[in-house]
């Protein structure tokens, strides 16, 4: 009787499957924004999915830069990780090239060897009467001194890269929050007038216009200064998430009500691409990342278009203001220098 009521209950859920997955697929879509002008105070204000304006407001002060073919993307017959632009990436692809893959080589074949060696040395037809041999103290300590000997090697600089990757970000990094949605990014400059850059993947007819991969384009980018540290302060508004960009050997999980922080500094101006690392529902597979790393002049202009400011811009619009002030006191006391000899 079990089994039937088991059998009923498998057969109800499997029916029910593709009405839940109905529902899931009837979600509303990411929020996607027109382009408009909004200032930084407006941006603050504004409800968080609808914050910020789209990037390249002003095409003369910013232009999305075309991706570099095999840079920053995966690439057809890849065998390898993606070519790395970060310091911890390069030095975690020299451990897995020049450590771990060696030594598992050289594992596997030892270990293939001693297996053909028992193989035909111990055979049945070969030792009629098998041996009695209980203890080999030589062979015990070989094969516990080997896997320590092993594990060390791999232990020291796997440690290293471990705490070279949660170094903490310097006073100067330049700090960006980063949300994960269901199912789209949110990407907060709380450095640069707290404006919000929302990221939707595009349309294969969009990518395809744009230049760029499709499932990996956004239409609107995580932009960061090439060569600079920058602080990425992560969570999620409802369920988990995580960001990686595997070109910079980033990964980090976007946890509700949790903030967590990494460094991560790309040293190539380029376009890198990654998506979301954590099963998070129906669209789990069509929230890209897309990072663009400008030149700080550029980044900086890429700030400015999207309504935000620029550390010094406030102190130079200061100068520029009490210049002026002072040019029109002098231009009065000449006139009335004039006034006064006439």
């Amino acid at each position: 009787m079990t089994h039937y009521v088991k059998a009923w209950i498998l057969a109800l859920g499997l029916i029910l499957t593709p009405a839940t997955l109905s529902a899931q697929e009837a979600l509303p879509e990411a929020p996607s924004i027109e382009p408009a002008a909004a200032s930084a105070v407006e941006a603050a204000d504004a409800p968080a999915a609808t914050a910020a304006a789209p990037s390249g407001l002003d095409p003369e002060l910013y232009t999305p830069m075309k991706p570099t073919p095999g840079i920053g993307m995966p690439v057809d017959g890849g065998v390898d990780f993606q070519q790395q632009f970060s310091e911890t990436g390069k030095q975690a692809h020299w451990i897995n090239n020049a450590i771990l893959v060696p030594m598992m080589f050289g594992v596997s074949l030892i270990v293939l060897g001693l297996m053909l060696w028992v193989v035909v040395r111990f055979r049945r037809s070969a030792n009629p009467e098998p041996s009695k041999t209980t203890h080999n103290t030589f062979i015990e300590i070989i094969w516990t001194v080997i896997p320590v000997l092993i594990l060390v090697v791999i232990a020291v600089p796997s440690i290293s890269l471990l705490a070279n990757q949660f170094e903490p970000a310097p006073e100067d990094a330049l700090t960006v929050k980063i949300t994960g949605y269901q199912w789209y990014w949110g990407y907060n400059y709380p450095d640069n007038g707290d404006f919000e850059i929302i990221s939707n993947m595009l349309s294969e007819e969009d990518a395809d216009a744009r230049g760029e991969p499709y499932q990996l384009a956004a239409d609107n980018r995580m932009v960061i200064p090439v060569g600079k540290p920058v602080k990425l302060l992560i969570t999620a508004a409802d369920v988990i998430h995580s960001f990686a960009v595997p070109a910079a050997w980033f990964k980090l999980d976007a946890v509700p009500g949790r903030i967590n922080e990494k460094v991560m500094q790309i040293d190539r101006e380029g376009v890198y691409y990654g998506q979301c690392s954590e099963l998070c529902g129906a669209r789990h597979g069509f929230m890209p990342i897309t990072v663009e790393v400008l030149s700080e002049e550029k980044f900086n202009d890429w700030v400015r278009a999207n309504g935000g400011t620029v550390k010094g811009d406030e102190a130079a619009d200061e100068a520029e203001a009490e210049t002026a002030a002072n040019d029109n006191t002098t231009d009065i006391a000449s006139a009335e220098a004039v006034a006064a000899t006439n």
